[in-house]
């Protein structure tokens, strides 16, 4: 089934069903008002909202109305917890090539983790509001998973089971704000926005026979002002899958219903169908020409990120935002 949150002047929003073809929603206050709630006591409700999307489906639904992806929030707007990994590992090889830096053997071996502000995510098409070009904006193109409650110490086979729904985001990064950061042995947060979502989320057999081994073999489109960056499919070269993310980030504390592991950078080796963030476009240039050509975001960019199924279909809406200044309130 495919779920989304529409705006409803609270911070929560409301829970609704849609259909397959994203054209139609219902709400369903009487089964759970908000997507937390449903995944807080996901074991009873999922079968409910099933049902009501199978009634979408056959067009048998009472009080269904257009959905209108403008109006979606995102999935969870706000959660107890937000994980990426980098799960790419050729990504973060070929950054490291870029600055002649040596990878580590381990990272081949353990994930790379850190944890994001999950104190609000914004929705498929809100601005990116930024107070400065200069710090670098980058988009992110990446996958990821919201849990139910997972216990601590969680195996990797038995982690797969805890995977409820999938998403597609937009992790956005200040790249010029990240090496002040990262050179404190600490961080990512300034360099850290709000991360967005796309406008539904999907349960794992929506996806059939391209989710296997808790991996998307899909490829994932990131277009910039309708210029396609690339189009890297999600299954390939992912070296840790989501069972392994969720156990790495269970090794220590069990993870509460509601928490979102993301995939990181969604990356293929050698690039051959382009890049998921400007980035990697950047370190393929240095690596190439000596030096990287490629701007980052500036204000009034347009960023398109869209993951559809083999016959064409859009899964979960498009993410479609574009870069906005504000101005800081002091």
């Amino acid at each position: 089934m495919k779920l989304a949150t529409i705006k409803n002047n609270t911070r929560d929003g409301q829970l609704v069903v849609v259909n397959r073809d994203l054209t139609k929603a219902i709400k369903v206050p009487e089964i759970s008002k908000t997507l937390q709630e449903a995944l807080d006591d996901w074991d009873t409700i999922a079968p409910k909202l099933e049902q009501v999307y199978q009634q979408l489906q056959n067009k048998t639904a009472l009080n269904s109305f257009d959905f209108d992806p403008t109006q979606a929030m995102a999935a969870i707007p706000r959660a107890y917890h937000w994980a990426d990994g980098s799960a790419y590992v050729t990504h973060v090889e070929l950054v490291r090539k870029a600055r002649n830096a040596e990878l580590p053997e381990t990272f081949w071996t353990d994930p790379l983790m850190y944890m994001g502000a999950s104190d609000a995510f914004i929705g498929a098409n809100d601005d990116i509001k930024i107070e400065n070009e200069e710090w670098g904006i980058d988009f992110e193109s990446e996958v990821a998973v919201i849990t139910d409650d997972v216990p601590a110490g969680v195996s990797v086979k038995n982690a797969q089971k805890h995977i409820k729904l999938i998403a597609i985001i937009n992790d956005v990064s200040l790249r010029n704000l990240i090496p002040n950061e990262l050179s404190k042995q600490f961080g990512f947060y300034q360099s850290k926005p709000w991360t967005s979502f796309a406008p539904v989320v999907v349960t794992p057999d929506e996806l059939g026979s391209a989710w296997s081994d808790t991996k998307v073999h899909l490829p994932l489109l990131s277009a910039l002002n309708s210029k396609i960056i690339g189009s890297p499919n999600a299954g390939i070269d992912m070296t840790f899958n989501f069972a392994q993310l969720i156990a790495h980030a269970a090794k220590t504390r069990s993870l509460m219903a509601g928490s979102i592991i993301g995939s990181g950078t969604v990356a293929n080796q050698g690039s051959p169908n382009g890049s998921s963030c400007l980035a990697e476009v950047r370190c393929l240039e240095i690596i190439k020409e000596g030096k990287a050509s490629t701007p980052f975001m500036s204000f009034g960019d347009r960023i398109e990120i869209e993951m559809k199924d083999k016959q064409g279909n859009s899964i979960f809406g498009k993410i479609d935002q574009v870069v906005k200044s504000y101005k800081p309130i002091c």
